[in-house]
């Protein structure tokens, strides 16, 4: 029988153990060189005096087998704060052993708790999660699509005046 999943708060003691998760999550998403972060900016961000970020670690064994990076957003419309996963990982060999799950379910009663009202995520159109998270409710929003400005475009934007 395979031992219980733990569901815990990452600490500053995490960053290193973030950080080799977030490589590991850019390598499978084909993008191995767009970690820019390190453990020092984790350190900083995360768990500094005004956090960035906030994370979840799930453990087996006492081993560290998937984490959850957050960040919160707001709705004018309902009023609410919400979270938003900016990154979930599993290593491969626990995948299908519900540590993707009970992240998600960390995550979810945080939200309720909190009084938050959704939880957001996006997942590329190729990833086989999608199945998952829409068996645990979650809905693709096929009327919304994504754009992002960062970059040159992000500081071209940027040095424009506002007339």
């Amino acid at each position: 029988m395979a031992s219980e999943i733990v569901v815990r708060a990452a600490t500053v003691d995490d960053v290193e153990l973030l950080h080799r998760f977030s490589l590991d999550l850019a390598t499978f998403e084909d993008e191995p060189d767009a970690v820019s972060s390190t453990p020092q900016t984790l350190a900083r961000d995360g768990f500094g005096k005004h956090p960035q970020f906030a994370a979840l670690i799930a453990e087996r064994a006492g081993e560290p087998v998937g984490f959850a990076l957050y960040t919160f957003n707001y709705s004018v419309w309902t009023a609410a704060r919400g979270i938003f996963v900016e990154d979930i990982w599993v290593v491969p060999k626990e995948r299908r052993g519900g540590v993707a799950r009970a992240l998600m379910v960390a995550l979810a009663q945080e939200c309720v708790a909190k009084g938050f009202k959704r939880i957001d995520l996006n997942v590329l159109d190729w990833n086989p999660a999608r199945g998952f998270y829409e068996r645990i409710g979650f809905k693709w929003i096929r009327t919304w699509l994504p754009y992002r400005l960062s970059g040159e475009a992000l500081a071209a934007l940027a040095s424009l005046s506002r007339r």
